[in-house]
Formats: structure tokens, sequence, C-alpha cells
């Protein structure tokens, strides 16, 4: 079943032992819509092989008032020319069969263009996407080029009226988000981020209460890109294009069945970008240079 929630967005996890060592970190219910190469930059020359050590702590927002979860959505305006790319992988816990049939809620394309530009990337997963490809999670996960963080484990919604998705009850929220935590884990993933996307970009007041022990921060967007379910490319790109601005967060999707341009997209606006002078980076760098960041 394709939820209105993906044709909108189709949008794309530290164990319990994790989660504990991590730092603490609107009363509105908030509904986000979810869509010659010039050589990279220096700066955008990472290491081959990752790291044998665990590295620093990654930089999360200051909770608000009374320890809410912190919402980010794009990193300074004038920090320079930065953008993060982000890519839900995507995948509910019913779907399962879905992919046993031989949908692809996967994407190995996409992930090999990334590496061949070396774009940086912050890939927000489900839990049930790292039970079903947990290889391509561990790859995702071990790869310093990217970072891996939580698209909760069901990808059920956390508040009602989200675009059609199934809704988990308030006092199941934290428990799907560990969840996911766990299935990264049993996927071997070294060291998921202590960041969460809300399936549908849908969370209110008491769901950032129910979080707030987490210590995670909450990642949205500034920039749809448009490709859930688009088979223009060009209209895509067009679009990632006209609305990127310095420190913007551009939400796509690692999911060919519910994103296939994706990949041609990246390849389009990636040496655009680039020729225009903006730098790729991680969510965790934008992150970082955010003041009230911990």
């Amino acid at each position: 079943m394709i939820s209105l929630v993906r044709r909108i967005t189709a949008a794309c996890a530290l164990s319990a032992a994790a989660l504990t060592a991590l730092a603490a970190c609107g009363s509105t219910t908030t509904q986000a819509p979810h869509a010659g190469h010039p050589a990279p930059t220096k700066s955008e020359r990472l290491p081959a092989k990752p790291s044998a050590t665990a590295p620093a702590k990654p930089p999360t927002l200051t909770p608000g008032p009374g320890g809410l979860t912190p919402v980010f959505t794009n990193g300074p305006r004038t920090g320079g020319k930065t953008v993060a790319f982000t890519f839900d992988a995507d995948m509910t816990a019913d779907e399962g069969p879905r992919a046993k049939a031989g949908e692809h809620f996967d994407n190995p394309g996409l992930i090999a263009a990334l590496r061949s530009l070396k774009v940086p990337a912050t890939v927000f997963m489900t839990g049930k996407w790292a039970e079903t490809y947990p290889d391509e999670a561990r790859a995702i996960g071990s790869d310093p080029l990217f970072e891996l963080a939580n698209h909760t484990y069901s990808h059920y919604a956390f508040t009602d009226d989200c675009y059609g998705l199934p809704t988990i009850s308030e006092d199941g929220v934290r428990e799907d988000v560990e969840r996911a935590y766990t299935a990264f884990q049993k996927a071997g993933v070294p060291h998921p981020m202590p960041y969460l996307r809300f399936p549908g970009g849908c969370y209110d007041k008491d769901v950032l209460r129910a979080l707030g022990p987490l210590g995670v921060t909450a990642v949205q967007w500034d920039v749809v890109s448009g490709d859930a379910f688009a088979t223009d490319a060009d209209a895509v790109a067009r679009q990632v294009l006209d609305g990127v601005k310095p420190g913007s967060v551009v939400v796509m999707h690692c999911t060919r069945s519910a994103a296939p341009t994706t990949e041609h997209v990246v390849r389009t606006v990636v040496p655009q970008l680039r020729a225009k002078g903006y730098r790729f980076v991680k969510v965790s760098e934008l992150i970082g240079a955010t003041s009230g960041h911990a």
C-alpha cells in the first residue's frame, strides 16, 4: 500500500546502552510536506576508511523549556555556503512482504553516486529498512562520508491526521525510536547519530516531551526536493536548485520504488551547486555551527 504521506514526502538507531550515554539534549501540531563537473572542495575529500575509534560526541541542540526535544530546520545563513543533503531510507513496519516480493526500498545506485561525487550526506533510516537491508545499513553507517540517523522503527505517525499514516500512541513513541536504534545495532551500524526525523514530519509538544529523555535532536528541513514519486528528474533538480540557501537542509529519499529519479537529481544538482560555491556537509556540521548547540 502506498500511503498518502509517501506520495507527498516518501519519508526515509543507538542501542539502549548507547542512548543512555547521550547527553540530555511548539505547542501546536506541526506537519511538514515531504521531495565538465567541478572537483569537490578539499574539505569534502574525506578519509577512505572509517576510524577504528568512536568519534567525538556529536553536537545536539539544547533542549527546549521543560526538557522538550529540540527541533532543527536549517543551519546559519551567514556561515558560508554550506548545504546538507539528507535522504530518508523509508520503509514502514508492514512493508516486509512487498520487499520479499521484489519491491526495492533501497537505492544502491544513489549511494554509489554520492560516493563517486564525494558528497557527504545524512541518511535517516527506519529500523524496518535496516532489518530488511542489514548489509547496506552497515555499509552506510560505517562509511565516513555518511552519518546514519533515526527515522523511527515503523514509520508510523506520532500524531493524528498525518497524511493517512497509521498512528502510534503517545506511550509508544519513545519505544519506537529506541527499537530503531536496536535494529541498527543488530545490523552492525557502529555509531548511529542522536538525530531523529519524524514520520511525515509530524509532531506536537506532547511528542517532544515524550522524546526528551532520549537526548536526540529532531531534524526537519527547509528545502523539499519533491522527489517522492516524481518522474521528471529535471523538475526535481530545478526545485532543489531554486530552494537551496546557505545552511539549507534538503530532504530527499533513498527508496527506489518511491523515488526513482533521485540518483539522477543528485548527479545533476551537485556540480551546479558546487559551481555556485556551495560546500556539502552533514547535518552534524550544521548543528555544530548553530548557536545553542550542546
